[in-house]
Order: C-alpha cells, then structure tokens, then sequence
C-alpha cells in the first residue's frame, strides 16, 4: 500500500509542478525568503553561540562539536559573499584570522575539518576579490585566509602516515595521531581530500597536499573488489574492508564525489577513469528501478534494501557528468520521500515505503536541493523551482524556533533535535539560494571574467566552472591553473640555472670547459624554446571552463 502511495506522489508532484512557470519577480521573492532564513539562524548563532562550533536552537546556547573553531562561522563565511554582504563577509574574515587558532589539544575529524574548515577558508579566500577585501600582492596565491587553510591541512597531515597513505580518521590537533586511534576509517574518509589538498599545492606551490590526497585515492583504488567495488569502512594499516556494504550513500558517498569533480576541477584523467570503472559496477550491481541500494561488495547481492537521505547528491552528480534522464528518474524517487515526510529521513526502506527504526531524522542535508540545482541549470524545468520552494516552506514550517532552525528527531511527528549542523548554513541555504538564482556568478560560464592577482597581476579569474566541495564551498579552477603556472615557470627556471651552476662549477673543479650550451640569443628563451609548448597531461584551455567540459560533461585533452 505505501509503495502505492509513494507513485502517487511521484505522479502527483510532476503533475501540479509543471504547470507553475516562475517569474523573475517570483524567484526574486523566493531569494529574499531564502535571505531571511539565512540571517534568522546566521545573527541566532552569533548572539547565542559564538564562539562554540554550533548553535543549540532550543536552548539558545552553543557547543562545540568538530573541534573548537567557531566552525560555523567558518562555514557561513563564503555564504555572506554568494546572498551579497560585502561588509560581513569582511568583517568575518577578519574576526577569523584575530581569533581562530589551530594550535589547540582537541582530537579532530580528518574529514570533516577538511571539508568545513579547509574547504571554507580556501572557498572564502579565492572570493575575497569579489568581497571589496584589501588584497595583498601575488593573490590569489597568497593571503591570510588561505595561509589559515594551509595551517589547519598541516594539522591534518600527520594522520596520512600509514603504511598505506590512507588516513586515521582522528587526529588531534596539538599532538598527532594516538597511538589507541582505531585503524578503522570509512571510505569517503579516505577519498575526499583531492578537492581541497591540490587546491592548496596549486596555489601555494607546495605539492605535498596533493601528493598526500592521491597516494591515498592510489591506495583506495587499489583495494576494490574482483566486480569493481568498494566497501564502507577499511582498515587503513591492513588495507582490510571491515565493512562489505558497497553502495554510494553514507561513508562512502564523497569518494565518488571528489573522482568527478576532481577530474574536472583539476582536468585530470586518472580520476575520471577510476569514477568510470565504479560507475560501471555501481549501474550493474546496485541499481533497482531506479534506486540504489547496498550489496555486498564480492558477489552484488543485496544486503540493504534502503534509501540514506546522503545518497541524494547522486542525480546531481550524474547531471553534472550529462546522465540528465537517468538523474530526473531517480530524483523522482527521492522526492517522492520527501513529499510523503517533509524532509528526507536518514534511512527509508524501499520495500516497505517508511523510515528505518531509529533513523528517522532529518537534520535539515541539503543533498536533495543540491541536485534540485544542477537539474534545474541542465534542463530549465520549472519543475525544480517548485521542489526548491516547496522545501524552503517545509523548514520553515517544521524547524524554525525562535533562535534558529533546529534539526528534526523524528520525521513522523516533528519532534525536533537541540542542534542546528554548520551545513545548513553552508549548504542547504546556499543551494537553495543558486537554485533561485540563475544568473548569480557561480553559475557564470566565463562572461565575468576578469584579470588581476597573480605574481605578475595576470590571473585570469572566475573563468566559469566553479566546483563545490562536499560541504558546498565554491573552488575557482581558473585560480589554481594561474598560480600553478608561476610556480611551474619559478621551478623551470630555477632548475635551468640550477642545471647550469652546477656545471660551470664542475668544469672549474676539472680545470677544463664547461660543456654547457651557449647561452641563449634574442630569439630564444632560457625556459622554451620559440614554437615549444610544455606538454602536460591536461592543459587548461584558452576558453572558458565550462565550455571545455562539452554538453555532457566529458573531460577533454590535447588530443580529443
């Protein structure tokens, strides 16, 4: 009967949707609900809770739960800049670098530190440009913000010492790993580092984050089964799956995440052939009726019948990489649960058409919205327009309080929970915003470009194809492609002169001629020589990057 229901619905919402075209005096109404959300929670954070992590919507209080760096704040941060607040943003940015410290005894996630604390700093300080912030010379390859972030990724650092590369999944921050940390890690926190940690070494120069994030992928990938997939939780010393449960939702979900995105943000190959490979697997072992679900990872048998609320980033991405009908079909499915709750519960069991025991919270995700977004920009369906309203007008119906927007205990009564995620600010709020606003910059294909920073002021910025992190932070490819040319041009030529001296002083020590070439002439330069172009494996294109990835999405090189 409740899967009855539940095709009702689907047909019921594609229906009555469809028939609703936005004006753009409409979703600029909706965008100033979406404002008002953001500053009822965003000022009852600052009045009650700053400077603890979290703001407690019931009892108008703070706590600290990821660490003890007024995570929110750093979360929200770039947020201020994509609603328009100049001035807060500044202010913030500022408060940040007077108070946070990263010297501190707590035991910290890996994962989620990079996520919100790295992801935000570095999101925050590539649109500083944009916020009116006094900049200083050679940004965006310097700046305070982005040395924060440095600082807080090299107190992450310590956990990749494994004999395999993969990560702990704690690490504190003052002291290292503990020697009774457990080995014991999920697979996404394992994969979910590329974004972030090669955004730091192409920007700075210092290649040892993005070494540390792919040895761990390398490692990762190395691990899957004989049919292409790979578990929940590994063992990170004995490369062991401790959990065989394959699918793309919780502990897992963001490893597939970073292979898309990191291939595209960085134009990297290897990445998107490993997502290849798993998508492969995943469509022929995981997918039923447009649902995926858990198998087990060395024979595909199903183990878990259910939907998590976390596998709803899965149409987005599948859009993002041009599988548009196949994401409409399955987001169909995940709206239908939404329709019959208000929200997405943590698990729902699809045989059954209801929540799991004992899951049956939503703590306010913005996966569903996400993908809302990508599937608006990909299809111009007002459709999705709908879904977005529909749920800002669930959240305020069911999670708002007087000092923010609590997560919700039990989605069958609305029970709701004394905690309100720093991801709703940096996420959902966010998301929801883009989706209701087309024309906004992050979703510019290049025609807000402009030039400034760099060693010699000219990066050209903003180039289109801003990639989110998992925690919705906005990453500017063509920043990092500006700040990796100085460096690799700084390391040519101090490797040519290098090279050079130390034959001069070799030839001076034998008493004989040095057997270096003549040196160059007007024609030529010391670093190429005219018409060489540096060959690399994927070069970033003149054009802007969005027009690179093609209408499906596909990544291209030299030669395609």
């Amino acid at each position: 009967m409740r899967a009855l229901v539940r095709i009702f619905l689907v047909c019921l919402w594609v229906s009555t949707a469809r028939g609703h075209q936005f004006t753009e005096e409409e979703m600029q109404d909706v965008r100033q609900r979406i404002k008002g959300m953001f500053y009822h929670a965003y000022n009852s954070y600052l009045d009650n809770a700053f400077p603890y992590d979290e703001l407690r919507p019931l009892t108008c209080d703070g706590q600290d739960t990821w660490g003890s760096f007024s995570l929110t704040l750093i979360d929200a941060l770039d947020t201020l800049l994509v609603l328009g607040n100049h001035t807060e943003f500044q202010r913030v940015a500022s408060l940040l670098q007077e108070t946070v410290d990263f010297d501190i005894d707590i035991n910290a996630s890996v994962f989620e530190t990079n996520i919100r604390v790295v992801g935000g700093l570095l999101s925050a300080h590539l649109l500083s440009g944009r916020a009116g912030v006094q900049l200083e010379p050679g940004w965006p390859c310097s700046g305070p913000l982005l040395r924060m972030a440095e600082d807080a990724a090299r107190k992450l650092l310590p956990a990749f010492e494994t004999p395999t590369g993969m990560p702990y999944g704690t690490v504190n921050l003052l002291r290292g790993v503990s020697p009774t940390e457990t080995p014991v890690t999920c697979t996404a926190g394992v994969g979910t580092f590329i974004l972030e940690f090669a955004t730091l070494s192409r920007l700075t120069g210092n290649v040892t984050f993005e070494d540390t994030a792919r040895r761990a992928l390398r490692a990762l990938w190395k691990t899957r089964s004989d049919i292409g997939l790979v578990g929940n939780h590994i063992d990170v010393v004995s490369q062991k799956w401790m959990a065989q449960d394959a699918g793309i939702g919780a502990g897992v979900d963001s490893y597939f995440e970073y292979l898309v995105k990191g291939a595209i943000l960085l134009q990297d190959e290897e990445l998107l052939h490993m997502f290849d490979a798993y998508y492969r697997a995943l469509e022929n072992y995981t997918r039923f009726d447009d649902w995926y679900l858990w198998v087990q990872m060395h024979k595909g048998t199903v183990s878990m019948p259910v939907f998590q609320s976390l596998e709803a980033f899965w149409p987005g991405l599948q859009t993002l990489l041009g599988n548009v009908d196949s994401a409409v079909r399955t987001f169909q499915n995940y709206y239908s649960v939404w329709r019959q709750f208000g929200g997405l519960p943590e698990f729902y069991s699809i045989s059954q058409g209801y929540t799991v025991d004992k899951r049956e919270g939503y703590p306010l995700r913005p996966e569903l919205v996400e993908s809302a977004m990508y599937l608006f920009k990909a299809t111009a369906d007002h459709t999705y327009l709908q879904l977005g309203l529909d749920a800002l007008e669930s959240v305020e119906r069911i999670a708002k309080t007087p000092c923010g927007y609590a997560s919700v205990k039990d989605l069958r009564d609305h029970q709701l929970d004394n905690r309100m995620e720093s991801f709703f600010l940096a996420e959902t709020i966010k998301y929801l915003y883009l989706l209701f606003d087309p024309t906004h910059f992050l979703h510019s294909s290049g025609t807000e470009s402009w030039v400034e920073g760099g060693e010699e002021g000219q990066c050209i910025l903003s180039s289109g194809g801003y990639i989110f992190n998992t925690e919705a932070h906005p990453l500017d490819p063509a920043a990092l492609y500006c700040c990796s040319q100085h460096s690799r041009e700084r390391q040519e030529l101090h490797d040519i002169l290098l090279g050079r001296s130390q034959s001069a002083k070799k030839a001076k020590e034998h008493g004989g001629h040095s057997e270096e070439p003549p040196p160059p002439s007007h024609s030529e330069s010391i670093a190429l020589k005219p018409g060489e172009k540096k060959m690399l494996p994927l070069s970033c294109p003149v054009q802007p990057f969005s027009a690179r990835l093609a209408v499906l999405g596909q990544v291209f090189t030299n030669n395609t």
